[in-house]
């Protein structure tokens, strides 16, 4: 059985998120403060965090960046706060993914299920696949469904770079360092061009999302969700190819 530690200090909140995580059939342990937090993360280890930001005392974004100096246990952020700096913050300071309040229980379920997947997934693989697509690392190939895709040598190392952190929303500037270097934070119209070649050379079986002012995940297939969790349906997982 999964074990998912809740952090937040509103105990409404706390009891809905109880409400939805044992829904799934996962045991949840909650506490109100980060400090008490971090130190449930040593003792029991759970499977996945769900974090707060705006709390007293030692906030989200302090809990999260002490966490990650010795763990990299998955991190769900869930926050009243919207506006895009604070998911890029969050995101850079190692969260996993990033849910606003109010939230959709299948949703949140959803995303947890697939921070929870890349976590499990053995980071060496010499061959990633997911739904039809299959990334040969060491060969640097790339096929949809057996049939090999041409990609030029920034297309290939954006998308492997996606792969890598599938299911994880990749912050812009965390690409264009990653792929062009520190110096390169400011040219999104990079990430533009070749995401758009990417998409259009991947087609339908490859779902690339777009978090508005943020950066892009490269989607989890529903059928991968499938083989790990029993009663995901398709409509859990949000979708879109918008630039």
């Amino acid at each position: 059985m999964k074990t998912i530690l809740i952090i937040d200090d509103e105990p409404q909140i706390r009891r809905l998120l109880r409400t939805t995580v044992e829904s799934a059939n996962w045991k949840s342990l909650e506490v109100e403060d980060g400090k008490r937090g971090l130190h449930e993360i040593a003792l029991t280890r759970p499977d996945a965090v769900i974090l707060d930001l705006g709390m007293p005392g030692l906030s989200g974004l302090e809990v999260l960046r002490s966490l990650r100096e010795w763990s990299e246990v998955p991190v769900l952020i869930l926050s009243v706060r919207d506006q895009a700096d604070d998911k890029v913050e969050a995101l850079e300071a190692g969260a996993d993914d990033y849910v606003t309040k109010p939230f959709d229980g299948a949703e949140l379920l959803s995303r947890l299920r697939a921070i929870m997947r890349r976590h499990e997934k053995a980071p060496d693989s010499p061959v990633f696949t997911n739904g039809k697509l299959a990334i040969d690392f060491p060969a640097r190939e790339v096929t949809i469904g057996g049939h090999l895709i041409s990609l030029t040598a920034t297309e290939y190392e954006f998308l492997r770079l996606l792969a890598l952190h599938a299911g994880k929303v990749l912050t812009h500037s965390h690409i264009l360092r990653s792929i062009w270097g520190p110096k390169s934070e400011e040219q999104r119209q990079y990430l533009r061009v070749h995401l758009a070649a990417l998409r259009r050379k991947l087609g339908n079986a490859v779902k690339i999302k777009t978090e508005t002012g943020i950066g892009y995940r490269l989607e989890i297939a529903a059928e991968a969700l499938r083989n790990t969790s029993r009663g995901l349906k398709n409509d859990d997982i949000s979708g879109g190819n918008e630039i």
